[in-house]
Protein backbone atom coordinates (compact mmCIF):
# COMPACT_ATOMS: atom_id res chain seq x y z
CA UNK A 1 0.00 0.00 0.00
CA UNK A 2 0.97 2.89 -0.63
CA UNK A 3 2.05 5.89 1.45
CA UNK A 4 0.20 9.38 1.31
CA UNK A 5 1.84 11.96 -0.54
CA UNK A 6 1.88 15.67 -1.54
CA UNK A 7 3.91 18.22 -3.22
CA UNK A 8 4.47 21.80 -3.26
CA UNK A 9 6.81 23.60 -5.50
CA UNK A 10 9.59 25.76 -3.24
CA UNK A 11 10.64 28.56 -4.78
CA UNK A 12 14.14 30.03 -2.51
CA UNK A 13 14.34 33.80 -2.50
CA UNK A 14 15.97 36.13 -0.13
CA UNK A 15 12.66 38.18 0.63
CA UNK A 16 9.62 35.10 1.13
CA UNK A 17 7.21 37.42 2.52
CA UNK A 18 6.98 39.93 -0.47
CA UNK A 19 7.27 36.85 -3.10
CA UNK A 20 4.79 34.56 -0.80
CA UNK A 21 2.04 38.20 -0.80
CA UNK A 22 2.98 38.56 -4.92
CA UNK A 23 1.59 35.03 -5.45
CA UNK A 24 -1.05 35.19 -3.22
CA UNK A 25 -2.31 38.22 -4.94
CA UNK A 26 -1.94 36.52 -8.64
CA UNK A 27 -3.39 33.30 -7.61
CA UNK A 28 -6.30 34.63 -5.12
CA UNK A 29 -4.90 32.52 -2.38
CA UNK A 30 -3.68 33.71 0.93
CA UNK A 31 -0.36 33.01 2.35
CA UNK A 32 0.56 30.61 5.19
CA UNK A 33 3.06 30.78 7.64
CA UNK A 34 3.32 28.24 10.05
CA UNK A 35 6.20 27.72 12.66
CA UNK A 36 9.16 29.05 10.22
CA UNK A 37 8.78 32.08 9.56
CA UNK A 38 11.26 31.73 6.53
CA UNK A 39 9.08 29.04 4.89
CA UNK A 40 5.90 30.59 3.71
CA UNK A 41 2.91 28.37 1.65
CA UNK A 42 0.55 29.81 -0.87
CA UNK A 43 -2.63 28.09 -1.25
CA UNK A 44 -5.82 29.08 -3.49
CA UNK A 45 -9.15 27.59 -3.43
CA UNK A 46 -8.76 25.63 -6.59
CA UNK A 47 -5.70 23.24 -4.72
CA UNK A 48 -2.97 25.29 -5.99
CA UNK A 49 -0.02 25.33 -3.72
CA UNK A 50 3.58 26.61 -3.99
CA UNK A 51 6.12 27.09 -1.10
CA UNK A 52 8.66 30.14 -0.59
CA UNK A 53 11.91 29.31 0.84
CA UNK A 54 14.21 32.05 2.67
CA UNK A 55 17.70 31.48 0.95
CA UNK A 56 19.74 34.24 1.67
CA UNK A 57 22.28 33.37 -1.60
CA UNK A 58 19.53 33.01 -3.74
CA UNK A 59 20.23 34.36 -7.29
CA UNK A 60 17.27 34.16 -9.96
CA UNK A 61 17.60 32.05 -13.41
CA UNK A 62 18.97 34.20 -16.48
CA UNK A 63 16.03 32.12 -18.42
CA UNK A 64 15.57 32.68 -21.44
CA UNK A 65 19.10 33.97 -22.11
CA UNK A 66 20.79 31.07 -23.65
CA UNK A 67 24.07 31.48 -21.47
CA UNK A 68 22.24 28.97 -18.56
CA UNK A 69 19.13 26.59 -18.01
CA UNK A 70 15.84 27.66 -16.75
CA UNK A 71 16.20 25.31 -14.32
CA UNK A 72 12.28 25.29 -14.31
CA UNK A 73 9.13 27.40 -14.42
CA UNK A 74 5.92 28.30 -13.26
CA UNK A 75 2.78 27.53 -15.92
CA UNK A 76 -0.34 29.08 -15.88
CA UNK A 77 -3.07 28.04 -17.85
CA UNK A 78 -5.63 31.11 -18.59
CA UNK A 79 -8.51 31.21 -21.09
CA UNK A 80 -7.55 33.05 -23.94
CA UNK A 81 -10.22 35.44 -23.45
CA UNK A 82 -8.73 36.42 -19.91
CA UNK A 83 -4.92 36.77 -21.48
CA UNK A 84 -4.80 40.47 -21.06
CA UNK A 85 -6.28 40.88 -18.28
CA UNK A 86 -4.04 38.47 -16.83
CA UNK A 87 -0.77 39.86 -18.28
CA UNK A 88 -1.96 43.43 -16.95
CA UNK A 89 -2.47 41.93 -13.30
CA UNK A 90 0.69 40.03 -13.40
CA UNK A 91 2.69 42.87 -14.31
CA UNK A 92 0.75 45.08 -11.91
CA UNK A 93 1.56 42.98 -9.47
CA UNK A 94 5.43 43.41 -10.03
CA UNK A 95 6.42 40.59 -12.57
CA UNK A 96 8.40 41.43 -15.48
CA UNK A 97 8.12 40.74 -18.84
CA UNK A 98 11.05 38.18 -20.62
CA UNK A 99 9.83 38.86 -24.05
CA UNK A 100 7.65 41.40 -25.31
CA UNK A 101 6.22 39.82 -28.98
CA UNK A 102 3.38 39.90 -29.72
CA UNK A 103 2.38 36.10 -29.33
CA UNK A 104 -1.61 36.17 -29.58
CA UNK A 105 -4.20 33.64 -31.31
CA UNK A 106 -4.68 29.69 -29.38
CA UNK A 107 -1.70 29.25 -28.63
CA UNK A 108 -0.63 32.46 -27.28
CA UNK A 109 2.74 31.66 -23.92
CA UNK A 110 3.85 34.92 -22.71
CA UNK A 111 6.82 34.94 -20.38
CA UNK A 112 7.66 37.01 -17.32
CA UNK A 113 10.04 36.70 -14.11
CA UNK A 114 8.26 37.21 -10.35
CA UNK A 115 9.16 39.76 -8.16
CA UNK A 116 11.98 37.64 -7.17
CA UNK A 117 13.55 36.82 -10.60
CA UNK A 118 12.03 33.23 -11.00
CA UNK A 119 10.66 32.91 -14.54
CA UNK A 120 6.70 32.06 -15.20
CA UNK A 121 4.53 32.30 -18.20
CA UNK A 122 0.90 32.54 -18.85
CA UNK A 123 -0.53 29.83 -21.50
CA UNK A 124 -3.74 30.06 -23.41
CA UNK A 125 -5.55 27.51 -25.95
CA UNK A 126 -8.94 26.18 -26.28
CA UNK A 127 -9.88 23.65 -23.80
CA UNK A 128 -7.38 25.46 -21.21
CA UNK A 129 -9.09 26.60 -18.20
CA UNK A 130 -7.53 29.07 -15.46
CA UNK A 131 -6.14 26.41 -12.77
Amino acid sequence: MAVAKTSVLVLDCAEPQELADFYARFLGGEPRVGSNPDYIEVVESAGVRIAIRRDHGAAPPSWPRPDASQQAHLHFLVPQDDMDQAEREAIGLGARPLETKDNGGPFDIRRYADPAGHPFVLAAGEGHQAF
